[in-house]
């Protein structure tokens, strides 16, 4: 692994920099849950973040090692809304001016947490991917810190605080399951458990509408996509990132794709069974292991709950969603 651009040591030497600001969220197991699944199935609660997702940890790390001349010029992102929520967050916390650029008819409910944290927002373009290459191309020269969502060591080493968590309360999981983006909640999960337990097995899920990274770690290139179509705007990626891509192709087991239904039939059983709203991204764990049911029976299994930042629109359709 000396040759990734991210390393466990990053990891550690993060750890108490997370730790200082952010409480571990919890790791629960459900009856109910582990009875559909057929295994002992762990809830990873990143819901419970203040932002309501697992960004935060990595807007917290990068953000807070930010040089004096970064911080009196601000920092510029793109976000479908948690990545921006984390940078937000995290700028206000240290006293940084904060942008967040997101696409046009983004999730409302992200927006205004965004606008309510200080940051200034701009909509622009249809997708992730346009609102993207908006920043790059229009916003690049204006002197902030651009803080991609995926390509950014000190991100990827505070996201990983989350997997040190996982392995502190559960010592010897047999899979773990993280949606994935870009994939900065994913390589982070690779790189703390391939240092501390090989075996586990550290397994991607994407939704079937947006699979561009799945498709890409499986061809071991970088494919795109020409469209999204899925409800889950924290998956909805057309284009891998380089850095997160090149991580996963050396240390990711599997991925997993599922469908916009199997993601509200898993957010309405979370809901049931927890009490917690799940984001489409947040449901797509459990929804892998309702899919490949047969693949997880009798395993110690953890499913991320990435985020519960549930566009409010979509819970209708989750609640008329056919239960298992």
């Amino acid at each position: 692994m000396s040759d990734l651009p991210v390393s466990y040591d990053d990891v550690l030497e993060a750890l108490p920099r997370v730790r200082s600001v952010l409480k571990s969220t919890p790791l629960f197991s459900y009856p109910g849950l582990s009875e559909l699944t057929g295994c002992e199935y762990f809830v990873k609660h990143e819901n419970h973040q203040p932002v309501g997702a697992f960004k935060i940890r990595g807007g917290v790390n990068l953000v807070g090692m930010l040089s004096d001349e970064e911080r009196r010029a601000g920092i510029l992102g793109c976000s479908t809304g948690n990545h921006g929520q984390s940078l937000a967050w995290s700028a206000r916390r240290f006293g940084v001016n904060c942008t967040i650029v997101v696409p046009e008819n983004s999730n409302p409910d992200k927006c205004a947490a965004i606008r309510g944290l200080g940051a200034t927002l701009i909509e622009h373009g249809r997708d992730f991917d346009a609102a993207r290459d908006y920043v790059e191309t229009e916003l690049a020269s204006s002197g902030m810190r651009y803080v991609h969502s995926a390509n950014e060591p000190q991100l990827i080493a505070g996201v990983g605080s989350m997997a040190c968590e996982i392995f502190d309360d559960l010592s010897e999981p047999d899979v773990i399951l993280v949606p994935i983006g870009l994939g900065s909640g994913v390589c982070s999960t690779c790189l703390v458990t391939k240092a501390v337990r090989p075996e586990t097995l550290v397994i991607g899920v994407q939704a079937e509408g947006a699979p561009a990274v799945a498709n890409s770690w499986r061809a071991g290139r970088l494919e795109t996509t020409a469209e999204i179509n899925t409800w889950a705007e924290g998956m909805a990626t057309r284009r891998p990132a380089e850095m997160t891509l090149q991580i996963m192709l050396a240390l990711m087991d599997d991925v997993i794709l599922v469908s916009d239904d199997e993601l509200r039939r898993a957010a309405k059983l979370l809901l049931q069974h927890t009490h917690n709203l799940a984001e489409g991204a947040g449901a797509a764990t459990l929804a892998a292991v309702l899919r490949e049911r047969s693949r997880f029976e009798g395993k110690k299994v953890v499913g991320v709950l990435s985020g519960g930042n549930l566009d409010l629109n979509e819970l209708p359709r989750i609640l008329a969603a056919e239960s298992c």
